[in-house]
C-alpha cells in the first residue's frame, strides 16, 4: 500500500496526469543528457536526428510513442535511433507518478521532483560518457540550498542544540551544508585513498561534486544512505560485470599474448584485463540517492504500521 492510498482514495487522473507531465519532462532532459557534455546550447537548434541532422517533426517527436511509432528510427535516413529516449521518457514518467504516491501533492512533492530531473540527467550522462556535468551539479547545488530555506533536508537540525534555537531557514542552510560537505569529503577522501593505495585514478571530482549536490537536498543522514547503497551497488554489480567479462572473455587474445611473452598464468591476467574495466560510480550513486528518496519513506511507513500492530 502506497503512503498516500494510506490516507485516502486516489484519484487515478491525478497520476496519470504526472505521468504525461514526467514524460514530456523526459523528453527535454533527453536534450540536457546529449547537449550538456558536448558544450551545446540545450534551448536551440530545435531537436534533430542523432545521425543525418534532419530537424525531428513535432509530431514525431511525441514522447515515448514518436520513437514507437518509428520503429526506433529515422524517418528521413532510417538509421536507428537510440532506445535511451523513450526509456528516459518512460523513467521520468514512472518516477514522476511514484514521486506523487510518496507524498502526494505538496511542496516536497516539488522539491523532490526536481532532485529526481538532476538525478536522471547526471546518472544517464554518466553511463554515457563517463562524465558528471558542473552545469548541473553547481545548478542543483543552489537549488538544494534554496528549497533548503523552507524544506530542511533533516538529520542534524533536529538534534543539535544551537540549530534548534536558530531561524529555521539559517537551520535548513546549515543543515544542507553540512550534508553536502559529509558527501563531498567522505568520497574526495576515498579518492585520494585508492590513488594512493592503487597508483591510478579510481574516481573523479565530478562524483565528489554531485554528493556535493545531492548534500543539500538530502542532508547528512540521507547523504550517509546514498554513499552507503552506491557504493554497496556499485562493488555487486561491479564484480558479476567483471566476472561476466571474465567468463565471456574479454581482452583474451591481449592476455594470451602476455602469457606468451611470461608475464604470468593466463587466468590471472584475463581476471586483471577485466578487473581493469571500470563502471561510473556516479550512475550508482544516482540510483542509490533516488532509492533514498523514494523507498525510505515506504520502508519508515511499513514498519510504523508493523509497531502499531505489536503495541495492539
Amino acid at each position: 500500500m502506497s503512503l498516500l492510498s494510506a490516507y485516502g482514495t486516489v484519484n487515478p487522473v491525478i497520476p496519470f496526469f504526472f505521468f504525461l507531465f514526467g514524460i514530456v519532462i523526459g523528453s527535454f532532459l533527453n536534450v540536457c543528457i546529449t547537449r550538456i557534455p558536448d558544450g551545446v546550447s540545450i534551448v536551440s537548434p530545435e531537436s534533430r536526428c542523432p545521425r543525418c541532422g534532419t530537424a525531428i517533426k513535432p509530431y514525431d517527436n511525441v514522447p515515448v510513442l514518436g520513437w514507437l511509432i518509428l520503429r526506433g528510427k529515422c524517418r528521413n535516413c532510417r538509421l536507428p535511433i537510440s532506445p535511451m529516449y523513450p526509456a528516459v521518457e518512460f523513467l521520468t514518467g514512472a518516477l514522476f507518478v511514484l514521486a506523487y504516491y510518496t507524498f502526494g501533492i505538496t511542496v516536497p512533492t516539488f522539491k523532490f521532483l526536481i532532485f529526481t530531473c538532476l538525478i536522471v540527467v547526471l546518472t544517464v550522462t554518466d553511463l554515457r560518457v563517463r562524465m558528471l556535468p558542473d552545469a548541473i551539479n553547481w545548478f542543483g547545488f543552489g537549488l538544494g540550498l534554496a528549497f533548503a530555506t523552507r524544506l530542511p533536508p533533516g538529520g542534524i537540525a533536529e538534534t543539535w542544540f544551537l540549530l534548534r534555537h536558530m531561524p529555521p531557514w539559517a537551520a535548513g542552510v546549515i543543515d544542507a551544508l553540512c550534508g553536502a560537505a559529509l558527501g563531498s569529503l567522505l568520497l574526495w577522501a576515498s579518492a585520494a585513498l585508492y590513488k594512493l593505495l592503487r597508483k591510478r585514478e579510481g574516481m573523479g571530482m565530478g562524483d565528489v561534486k554531485m554528493m556535493a549536490m545531492v548534500g543539500t537536498f538530502l542532508g547528512v543522514r540521507g547523504t550517509f544512505l546514498t554513499i552507503l547503497l552506491g557504493t554497496l551497488l556499485g562493488s555487486v554489480i561491479g564484480l558479476a560485470v567483471v566476472s561476466g567479462l571474465f567468463l565471456y572473455g574479454w581482452q583474451r587474445r591481449l592476455a594470451e599474448r602476455a602469457h606468451r611473452r611470461g608475464l604470468g598464468a593466463l587466468s590471472s591476467l584475463r581476471w586483471m584485463l577485466a578487473a581493469q574495466y571500470q563502471l561510473p560510480l556516479g550512475t550508482f550513486l544516482g540510483v542509490a540517492a533516488l532509492l533514498v528518496v523514494f523507498a525510505l519513506p515506504w520502508v519508515r511507513h511499513s514498519g510504523n504500521l508493523y509497531l502499531l500492530g505489536v503495541t495492539r
